[in-house]
């Protein structure tokens, strides 16, 4: 979806993100050409379709996502990829709190909606990717031991933009200063 450089913030409308709609199943007056929309968009168009299909928790789940952009609009913020990144976290962190309780189906429930989260995050970075950022933030920086690694972050995360847990990117940046 996105480069090394910057996920792509917005996806197509296309019903399979990988190819274009055939002429045979394009709407009428579409000429197969991608149509940007925002990822509240495209969730709220996939809860019109889960709803049609009779996909309760799936419609639930998606409405829940469509709630907290809408939130996060009307407090001025355009962070959706964020939005998303901690609703999904929120889904991690109680399927394991529920699986420590014992409550192995409400935290598979937890489990399915952040992997339906994940669908609308932009892809994340390979190990190698995020190497490359990391170190050419050292660099960038003249950092050379883990008493900088704040300045290397600072660097990092925003070409990060998303692709990666910052947890992640942490361990990366605190793996090369060697501390």
């Amino acid at each position: 979806m996105g480069g090394l450089f910057g996920p792509a913030p917005e996806q197509t409308a296309w019903a399979s993100r990988d190819h274009p709609p055939s002429p045979a199943t394009a709407a009428p007056g579409d000429r197969g050409y991608p149509v940007v929309v925002s990822i509240l968009e495209q969730i709220q168009a996939d809860t019109r379709e889960a709803m049609k299909a009779g996909e309760r928790d799936r419609v639930g789940a998606l409405r829940m996502l469509a709630s907290a952009l809408l939130q996060e609009a009307k407090l001025g913020k355009d962070d959706e990829v964020g939005v998303l990144q901690r609703e999904r976290k929120k889904r991690l962190e109680a399927a394991e709190a529920f699986r420590r309780g014992g409550s192995e189906d409400r935290a598979a429930t937890e489990e399915s909606e952040a992997e339906l989260i994940e669908v609308y995050l932009p892809d994340q970075l390979s190990d190698e990717e995020l190497d490359e950022l990391v170190s050419a933030a050292i660099e960038e920086a003249g950092a050379s031991g883990p008493s900088e690694m704040g300045k290397v972050m600072s660097l990092v995360m925003p070409r990060v933009q998303g692709r990666a847990d910052g947890k992640r990117v942490s361990g990366a940046v605190r793996e090369r200063l060697g501390g």
